[in-house]
C-alpha cells in the first residue's frame, strides 16, 4: 500500500498518521532512551505515544519541536512492589540472564510443571504481564514486571517531522504501516500501555 503524502499544512488530528523523532531523558537531563530515527504512528491509534503526549502534539504542524515534562502518572506509573517476584531458578530454562523477559508467572496455573505461564491458555490478567529478570543467585531469579521508568518523572523532546492523512486501512486496523520493524521504543511504548496501571 502506498502511504499518503505528507502535507507541510495539516496538522495533527484524527485520522492523521504523525511522523517523530523523540528523546528521552531524565529530569536532570540524563539521556535515557529515544526514538533511534524517525517513527511513524496513527495519532492517538494502538501504535500512538503516551497519551500527555498525544495531547501535546495535538493540533500542531510539521516543523513543531518542544520538550515535555511527565510526572510518573503521565509517564510509566508509579514502581508497583507488587509487580516485583522472586522465583526458584531450576523454573527456568538456562542459560539464564539479566534483561531476559518471560510472559506470566513461573509455573503453571495448577503449579504442576516447571513452565512459564501461557496467558492464551488460562492464565489471569496478571499472569500476561512481561516480567524482565533484574538479578541471579544460584538458586533464585529476581523478576520485575514494572517498566525500567516507572516512578521516575520525564522530560521528553518531540520533534515532529511529518502528518498525512491516515490511510482508510489504517483507520481501521488502528495503527498506521511502516516498512520498519525495527522500532523497538515505539514497541516498548506499546506495550507498557498493556500494563495495568501505567498509562491510562
Amino acid at each position: 500500500m502506498t502511504a499518503s503524502s505528507s502535507d507541510p499544512s495539516l496538522a495533527v488530528g484524527e485520522n492523521t498518521v504523525v511522523t517523530v523523532e523523540f528523546w528521552i531523558m531524565s529530569t536532570d537531563g540524563e539521556a535515557l532512551d529515544d526514538s533511534g530515527g524517525p517513527v511513524s504512528f496513527l495519532h492517538r491509534g494502538h501504535d500512538s505515544l503516551l497519551p500527555r503526549l498525544d495531547d501535546g502534539i495535538e493540533g500542531k504542524t510539521a516543523g513543531f519541536e518542544q520538550t515535555f515534562h511527565l510526572e510518573p502518572d503521565d509517564a510509566f506509573g508509579d514502581y508497583d512492589p507488587e509487580l516485583l517476584r522472586v522465583e526458584p531458578r531450576s523454573r527456568f530454562p538456562e542459560p539464564l540472564e539479566v534483561g531476559m523477559q518471560f510472559e506470566g508467572v513461573p509455573g503453571s496455573i495448577d503449579g504442576g510443571d516447571d513452565t512459564v505461564v501461557d496467558p492464551d491458555d488460562g492464565g489471569s490478567h496478571e499472569d500476561a504481564l512481561i516480567f524482565a529478570v533484574t538479578d541471579l543467585t544460584d538458586d533464585k531469579v529476581v523478576l520485575d514486571a514494572n517498566h525500567p521508568f516507572a516512578g521516575m518523572a520525564l522530560r521528553v523532546r518531540i520533534k515532529l517531522l511529518a502528518v498525512r492523512q491516515a490511510d482508510p486501512e489504517e483507520i481501521e486496523q488502528g495503527y498506521a504501516d511502516s516498512d520498519d520493524d525495527s522500532d523497538e521504543v515505539m514497541d516498548a511504548m506499546i506495550e507498557a500501555r498493556r500494563t495495568p496501571g501505567t498509562l491510562h
